[in-house]
């Protein structure tokens, strides 16, 4: 059995979930499994897939769970006594081999957002180790852990670096959850203070390490159906995290619909309010100098603020960034896939993203092409006109198709 707990997913799922249960509790909403890889086979290991899900649908939270939960300050005792009562209902997700015939599969998880909101993560974890225990049945764990060991050299490399931490973002695209604990536990003894934490709620409360997480891109997405006006949806999106978390977890998610935009509505409202942001996609460098400016040109002082990066991270780029923002902001590092599935494979890039919310389309524009999903090319142009968004991105090709 591949998830055992319902903890082993990421802390934003937890924190989206108390929003919706809190302000959304009737909305409705629609998930759609892409796997970016090309030419990759996942049909054979359909009946695994589908039976690994049939486990995590029977699993509930403990008490020890649960009291876990309840000693994170920004969870409420309402939301913990309702997760007492959940479970995932297997009725809400189908798994079939795509209508293409390629050797892709279809993954679709219908519901009340509320009830489904926990699928993602711990699915896309099974589809990758279903998919690598059958097609890596002995694993080279001794070239993992050299990469591994080689990682932390670098971050151990000059005095200068000893701020630099990073945290664990890689349990969506993890090679199994066995090498993903001993990733976690070799970071925690060999970082010592540079590790950071880790995103995934279990193996936080199993080995005491600090789980991180705040928002995520569906979020975002869905406040396009729910929020009064779709001009004013990121708006919305911001207001209604305020309103529920009063200043906690002020991580604000920055690429829904690209940096131009983000900025046009993070305001010297949100940039005094909020924490932060966090990088997932288009030039870090760049998007870090605009954030910067952007906080002056506000009256905020960049130094009080932290800029999270998360978008395909290594070392090496990790310690590019720290050396450039430095001193200049606080600093904050996701380190994802080359954690948790460097083992000399090929890792899947694989997303399940929400493609509808109330059963209206809702979409992101990312900053980088690639990273967008939608089912309505209409839609997608529509949000465009919206936004002022001028460029065109290859999804904008696909959607649709």
């Amino acid at each position: 059995m591949i998830i055992t707990s319902l903890l082993d997913t990421d802390l934003y799922k937890f924190t989206m979930m108390q929003v919706v249960l809190h302000h959304f509790p009737a909305a409705s909403v629609e998930y759609r499994f892409r796997c970016r890889t090309p030419n990759i086979d996942l049909v054979p290991y359909i009946d695994e897939i589908r039976d690994e899900v049939r486990k995590l649908c029977q699993l509930r939270f403990n008490d020890g769970e649960l009291d876990y939960l309840r000693r994170l300050r920004f969870l409420k005792g309402d939301f913990i006594d309702f997760l007492g009562l959940f479970h995932l209902n297997e009725k809400n997700i189908s798994i079939s081999p795509s209508k293409k015939g390629n050797g892709e599969i279809d993954i679709e998880i219908d519901g009340p957002w509320l009830h489904t909101i926990l699928f993602e993560v711990p699915v896309l974890a099974i589809v990758n180790e279903v998919y690598f225990r059958n097609t890596q049945q002995q694993p080279d764990y001794r070239a993992g852990r050299e990469r591994l060991t080689d990682k932390m050299a670098l971050l151990g490399a000059k005095p200068e670096f000893a701020d630099c931490k990073i945290a664990d973002y890689g349990t969506r695209r993890r090679f199994s959850k066995q090498w993903h604990e001993e990733i976690l536990l070799t970071l925690k003894d060999g970082l010592r203070e540079q590790f950071a934490g880790t995103s995934n709620v279990y193996y936080a409360m199993k080995h005491g390490l600090t789980p991180l997480g705040t928002m995520a891109h569906e979020y975002l997405q869905a406040c396009q159906a729910l929020g009064p006006r779709l001009r004013d949806s990121q708006i919305y999106g911001f207001e209604m995290w305020a309103k529920e978390y009063r200043g906690d977890l002020g991580i604000a998610l920055s690429d829904v619909y690209g940096m131009q935009a983000f900025l046009r509505d993070f305001d010297m409202y949100f940039c005094k309010l909020f924490d932060g942001a966090r990088h997932d996609s288009g030039d870090p460098f760049d998007w870090g100098e605009r954030l910067l400016k952007h906080y002056e040109a506000n009256r905020c002082d960049p130094r009080t603020k932290v800029l999270v990066f998360s978008d395909a991270l290594d070392i090496p780029k990790v310690l590019q960034l720290y050396e450039r923002f430095r001193g200049r902001c606080r600093l904050a590092f996701g380190v994802g896939t080359n954690l948790t599935n460097d083992l000399g494979y090929q890792p899947l890039q694989i997303v399940i993203k929400m493609v509808r919310c109330n059963g209206q389309p809702v979409a992101k524009l990312s900053d980088s092409p690639g990273k967008n999903m939608c089912d309505d090319k209409a839609y997608l142009a529509y949000l465009r006109q919206v936004f002022g968004i001028t460029q065109l991105t290859d999804d904008e090709a696909e959607c649709g198709k």
